[in-house]
């Protein structure tokens, strides 16, 4: 019988602030064995900065000790500090939107090389009236990323997060799928609507979280209603002992499931 937890995940961004310390305390290599042992959890979900290396010797390393742990790589989220917030994918300037794409393209590269099946690009600050130059580059994105087995996911993430609408509508032009994170809604109503409208675009992923600001019974129904048969994988905020907040979440999304 098939446990709860493997519908759970565990992300490195829960762990980022050890990983964007000083000397690093933690490792891409280290994290799905430590996943594992720790919370019995074999999905792992690891942040593109987080790799310390793309050079192949590392990629293997990583798959070895991917292996060893008896889990898988569900999804890279390919963050870039200098496309945060910026037009980038949804730039009208072609100079500025090829830079992105090309960015996205590496990491496209390094989740087919480490065997992860999806990874999350941003769209950059869309315009919301008329989105056709986001939905060309995501069509771009798309072809690459399936000539090498990689699925393009598109999260609420950033400000685009406010209007769900544009976002289910790149993703139906494009061919991408949705990345729910439950949390990065600014309200309760936009949550709800923005969840009803994902999950059914939702292929393999949706981000996990837990804050008094919004109902998890109520997105975890939501996404079941949907028939989201994918893995919740685990964000926590970063502040005070990430392993315990880690613990937190997974108690609660196991109880929600």
């Amino acid at each position: 019988m098939p446990s709860p937890l493997d519908r759970i995940c565990v992300s490195t961004w829960s762990f980022h602030t050890l990983f964007e310390q000083p000397g690093k305390q933690i490792d891409a290599l280290d994290f799905p064995e430590m996943v594992a042992d720790r919370y019995r959890v074999h999905n792992v979900e690891i942040v593109y900065p987080h790799f310390a290396s793309t050079e192949p010797s590392y990629v293997d390393e990583f798959k070895d000790r991917l292996r060893k742990a008896r889990s898988r790589l569900v999804n890279i989220p390919i963050d870039y500090v200098e496309l945060w917030e910026k037009p980038a994918l949804s730039s009208p300037d072609p100079e500025e939107r090829e830079h992105a794409i090309s960015l996205y393209k590496k990491g496209i590269d390094l989740a087919a090389a480490v065997g992860s099946s999806a990874a999350r690009c941003d769209p950059g600050r869309v315009n919301l009236d008329d989105p056709s130059v986001t939905i060309d580059s995501y069509k771009t994105l798309v072809a690459y990323a399936n000539s090498k087995g990689v699925g393009i996911l598109v999260e609420n993430h950033g400000s685009i997060s406010r209007h769900p609408e544009v976002i289910a509508q790149i993703l139906r032009a494009s061919g991408a799928g949705a990345l729910p994170d439950i949390g990065n809604f600014p309200d309760e109503e936009t949550r709800e609507r923005g969840l009803r409208l994902l999950y059914p675009l939702a292929k393999s992923i949706s981000h996990a979280k837990l804050a008094p600001y919004f109902d998890l019974a109520k997105c975890a129904q939501i996404a079941k209603d949907a028939g989201f048969h994918g893995v919740f994988s685990i964000e926590a905020g970063g502040q005070g002992d990430p392993y315990e907040a880690v613990q937190r979440i997974l108690d609660a999304h196991v109880k929600a499931l």
